[in-house]
């Protein structure tokens, strides 16, 4: 037997909703505006995972398409019942001001990996929808009350209504069964049928620092609700020590064997509390009180880094690989950006084994960007590709960047000027400020491109030989690629993750083709 090393799931990883089906565990977790939607990795022993699917691969399930960045989608959930895969997800269209646009959508599948059935609408109410199968057969849909009226106020608590699944609709009036604790912003709503009780988890104190999981029971499954004596079961507020922050938004999970475990959502912070990986899953063991309450093993409510597993199974690759080339289309680990990949804009050459993409909108655009990315897993990696790319204007550029959002990124590329003719350029983006950080002449057409990164820190090099790689720009500070910076400035709620991304730009409207050899990424513990 192993113990679980969290967190399980590194870098942006966040809103866990954790499944057994046998002997198979799932965890299903939030994309935002990345596409396709939903990312599910699986596990026989809750210690190796390893990535499976991501299920809203088609815009008939999933059209993102203007959505601002930190929307779409928000905290799935994944059930089973009846030999069925139940998948609800929320699509969050507005969320920065006074109301929050979502809808909340239901799939259906009887195999994980698909396909998966038309969506059926639900509700706009509120967001992190969750569906609840009774032992009665009855289901239910339970979801965060949204309200736009007072900004102070604006979480008015759970709400539930009846599920009818020949109708495929909800019935009756959603009923508010559930107002949340002392801790307040209640979200994330699961309920769990345990013996006599029915077990409400939700999400409290907001997704940052005082972030928490609160455990609430009743006899009823419309209540009265009554509050773990010992409320918070889960946080790391109160505790700056701790490798494991903003632990909170909770779903259970119970063994073959009657165990029960918990995936929360957490966040590892720098020496300056901001999170360069985002928000990431990891697990931890409860057990039950003699009075019928769940409690983390061993008692109190801070996240423990090990905890106990599941006799040991088979060992399942849990660190990046390196990518050598596109021989194979892309790896499984990129995405794009609100939109599915299609032959508008990325295709692959088989001969050459590389990846082309064709130039479109700029990196501020929410539509139709021409760029993919995979997750920074590690607070030390390396990332290198190299570049085939003919700019002959100023409108067009292709290149690597580390990526968080449209407003914040570092973009080394290739473009085009009318006296210098063709140059390598850096541009950092804070908070939608571009501010050139390096400049270099280039003859060549083809140049590889290098991203080392220190914790908050990136250097970039190019090269023309891949043997002698000079630095462009000095090392740049990127703790601005954080959903903390939102807190510090003040500039807007963010939600997602840092990605290391290929694109390719030409606002010029010619669709200039920029072609991308190979990608690599290395992880690194320490260097």
């Amino acid at each position: 037997m192993e113990k679980i090393h969290n967190p399980v799931l590194r870098g942006f990883n966040p809103d866990p909703s954790i499944l057994r089906v046998g002997e198979n565990y799932y965890i299903a977790t939030s994309t935002f505006q990345w596409f396709p939607g939903v990312q599910i990795h699986c596990s026989k022993d809750l210690v190796h995972w390893k990535f499976l699917c991501r299920p809203l691969d088609c815009k008939r399930l999933l059209d993102l398409t203007g959505v601002p960045d930190s929307g779409g989608v928000w905290a799935p959930c994944l059930t089973y019942d009846g030999g069925i895969f139940y998948l609800v997800y929320s699509i969050v269209r507005t969320f920065k001001n006074y109301y929050k646009d979502v809808d909340n959508y239901l799939t259906t599948a009887e195999n994980i990996e698909g396909p998966w059935s038309n969506p059926v609408y639900l509700n706009s109410s509120g967001f992190d929808a969750s569906m609840f199968h009774d032992t009665d057969g009855r289901k239910y849909l339970v979801n965060q009350l949204f309200n736009h009226r007072d900004k102070k106020n604006q979480f008015l608590g759970i709400v539930l209504q009846e599920y009818d699944s020949v109708s495929k609709c909800l019935k009756g009036k959603p009923e508010i069964i559930f107002r949340g604790s002392k801790l307040g912003i209640t979200e994330g709503p699961h309920i769990y049928k345990v013996d006599q009780y029915y077990y409400l988890i939700c999400a409290e104190g907001g997704t940052f620092y005082k972030h928490a999981v609160t455990l609430a029971r009743s006899r009823q499954l419309r209540g009265p609700y009554e509050i773990y004596p010992d409320n918070p079961i889960l946080t790391s507020y109160g505790n700056p020590e701790l490798e494991l922050q903003k632990s909170g938004h909770g779903s259970l999970v119970q063994t073959e064997d009657g165990q029960f475990y918990m995936a929360h959502l957490c966040a590892r912070p720098g020496d300056n509390r901001r999170c360069m990986l985002g928000r990431e899953t990891a697990i931890q063991k409860l057990e039950r009180t003699d009075d019928g309450w769940f409690r983390l093993e061993g008692g109190g409510n801070a996240p423990r880094m090990e905890v106990p597993g599941l006799p040991y199974q088979k060992q399942m690759e849990s660190r990046p690989k390196i990518r050598k080339n596109f021989e194979n289309g892309l790896p499984e680990e990129f995405q794009s950006l609100r939109e599915p990949m299609n032959s508008n804009w990325i295709y692959f050459k088989r001969k050459n084994k590389s990846m082309v993409l064709i130039g479109r909108t700029s990196m501020e655009s929410m539509h139709y960007q021409s760029l993919v990315g995979r997750r920074r897993e590690d607070f030390y990696f390396e990332a290198e590709t190299a570049l085939v790319f003919e700019p002959d204007n100023f409108q067009q550029m292709a290149g690597i960047a580390v990526y968080y959002d449209t407003m914040n990124y570092a973009y080394l590329n290739l473009s085009f000027d009318e006296k210098e003719g063709r140059f390598l350029q850096l541009l950092e983006c804070d908070q939608g400020i571009i501010t050139q950080k390096g400049y270099a002449a280039m003859e060549q057409n083809m140049v590889r491109m290098r991203i080392k990164a220190n914790k908050d820190q990136a250097e970039f090099f190019w090269s023309t030989d891949g043997k002698a790689f000079c630095r462009i720009g000095p090392e740049l500070d990127i703790t601005h690629m954080s959903d903390d910076y939102y807190i510090e400035e003040i500039m807007g709620l963010r939600f997602t993750g840092t990605f290391i991304a290929l694109c390719c730009q030409d606002i010029s409207g010619q669709k200039k083709e920029a072609e991308f050899m190979y990608f690599d990424y290395q992880g690194y513990d320490t260097i």
